[in-house]
């Protein structure tokens, strides 16, 4: 279901946002908190993410992309018109097969599944993204060593 508000751009810190109505926040279904969308400011498309507030409402952080897409700046009243992204998916990162061996050797694979998810992800996001076998070995270790030493912070590089 689409909604539809207007609301001015108003600067928090160092971040632009608006306030999305709580009648709207309210219909959408939110995910720890988070509320994942898709919509348009003054018909130019984006995909964000709305996020919790103390105070009970969602803040939806606008950024200058969408700013200038959608011709309005910081003090200006915008219309956006969103809805429930439902299709959205975190990207899954794939475990190289060096951390399976080794996690497999250490017998630590219990201990690597039982991280949050979120944690589990930054860890194989980042061995993805290491560029060089020794860099990756390197921090295997050190992922193998702290989980080992059930230490509560388990993270790399």
């Amino acid at each position: 279901m689409k909604h539809t508000f207007k609301a001015k751009i108003y600067q928090t810190g160092i971040n632009w946002c608006v306030d999305v109505p709580s009648e709207i926040t309210e219909s959408l279904t939110p995910e720890k908190g988070r509320i994942y969308i898709k919509g348009q400011i003054n018909g130019f498309d984006f995909i964000k993410t709305l996020m919790p507030v103390k105070s009970a409402y969602h803040r939806l952080f606008v950024n200058k992309t969408m700013m200038q897409g959608g011709n309005t700046g910081l003090g200006q009243v915008a219309t956006f018109n969103i809805e429930q992204d439902n299709e959205r998916t975190v990207k899954e990162y794939p475990t190289p097969l060096i951390l399976v061996e080794q996690l497999k050797e250490n017998q630590l694979t219990t201990e690597f599944d039982n991280l949050t998810t979120s944690k589990k992800q930054n860890i194989l996001k980042y061995l993805n993204y290491v560029k060089t076998e020794e860099t990756l070995l390197k921090n295997i270790d050190k992922l193998i060593t702290q989980l080992k030493n059930k230490e509560k912070n388990v993270r790399i590089p």
